[in-house]
Formats: C-alpha cells, structure tokens, sequence
C-alpha cells in the first residue's frame, strides 16, 4: 500500500552517547533501505581517516559556519567537543516534500532545536550501550582518540543519556543485527501512520468509487 499512497517523508534521528554505535546503525538502515537519505550535516571539526567530504560531512571553517547559522540556513546547529555541527535546511525540505525519509545522526541539542521547528515530521530514537564498560571498549577499539578524548567522552556520556526521556523510542545496542532490526521496525510502523499519508484521502476516495 505504501507504494500506492503518497506520503511525506519523516525526519528519523538518532542520539546517543559517542562509541554508542548509533553510526553502525546508520550505515546498515541505509544500506538496507533505498527511500531513505542521509542528512549530510556541515562541521567545522577536521575529516576523520576515510571520511570524504560531501558524504560524511560537509566541512567548512568557522566563518563559514556562522554565516550559515545567521542566514537560517541550518535546521539547527549544536556546538560539540569543541567543533561546531549543524543541518542544512533546503536539502532536508526537498526531500520530505518528495516523500523521501531524512536520518540523521545528531545530539540531543540538536533533536531539542529541531522539535521546536518540526515537531510532526520527527521521528526519535535514542541508542543506549548495553554497560559502560562496553561504552569504553567500543570508544577504545576504534583507535581515532586519544586516551585524553575517550576520557572526555566518558564523562559526556552521562549527561547526554539523562536526556533519553525526550526521544520516542529507545534501543540498547548490544547487538547490531539485533539493533538494526529494531531501527527498521521502527520505521515501518512511522511510515504507516495516517497523518503522514497525505494522498490517502485521494486513494480512498478513488477505491470507494470503484467498489
């Protein structure tokens, strides 16, 4: 049915705390999954090894974040470890008036900005480590950081988990297989909700006349 209906497309965020392995679940839903798009989101913090600007991110300089942030250009924008990062508006727009899903993989402080803008088209997943001392491993095991930057990490994680009340749905990473099927019921269910079916009225309409 959802081929045969018109729909808008809706905004999929997902939070948690750094080594949480919300970036693994991401890949594979977009991976699995062809009618949903990647928000590509612009920082100002240096590429990683192997991230490829305009995929990963859109990396620009500080100036050039600000006049971003002062035009309105960004759905919303967070500072993070010292690294500004932030959504840009009109590639988003395109998308959800196309009937093409959004993810993003962004903060808490991002997810507050955006509720207060576009409440109806979010949909909100947190992802939760199954310990801390998994938290540390998975953080340690990919070998980017220093031990000074896991350690910061660490201590974030904390107050970035007590924000877990604000999101709709909640999943504890403990296996991505797992995990990611979860992610993806998620997303069905949020893809058949009436309100955002915007040609069901027509469609029902149609199939009436014709019984």
């Amino acid at each position: 049915m959802s081929g045969l209906i018109h729909r808008r497309g809706l905004m999929l965020i997902l939070s948690s705390p750094s080594g949480a392995g919300k970036t693994t679940l991401a890949r594979g839903l977009l991976a699995a999954d062809d009618r949903i798009e990647l928000s590509v989101s612009v920082t100002t913090r240096p590429p990683r090894p192997g991230e490829v600007d305009g995929r990963d991110y859109h990396f620009v300089d500080t100036q050039k974040f600000g006049e971003m942030r002062n035009s309105g250009a960004l759905l919303e924008h967070a500072k993070v470890f010292d690294h500004y990062y932030g959504t840009p508006k009109q590639a988003v727009e395109s998308l959800l008036e196309a009937g093409k899903d959004v993810l993003f993989d962004i903060d808490w402080q991002g997810t507050q900005q955006l509720q207060e803008t576009a409440a109806a088209d979010l949909v909100k997943v947190f992802v939760l480590p199954p310990t801390a001392a998994e938290l540390e491993k998975r953080l340690k095991s990919r070998a980017q950081d220093s031990d000074e930057v896991v350690n910061s990490r660490m201590a974030k994680a904390s107050g970035e988990i007590s924000h877990y009340p604000e999101y709709d749905y909640i999943i504890v990473n403990e296996d991505a297989e797992v995990s990611l099927t979860q992610l993806q019921a998620i997303l069905t269910g949020e893809r058949l909700k009436r309100d955002r079916q915007t040609g069901l009225s027509d469609f029902v309409a149609t199939l009436r006349q014709a019984l």
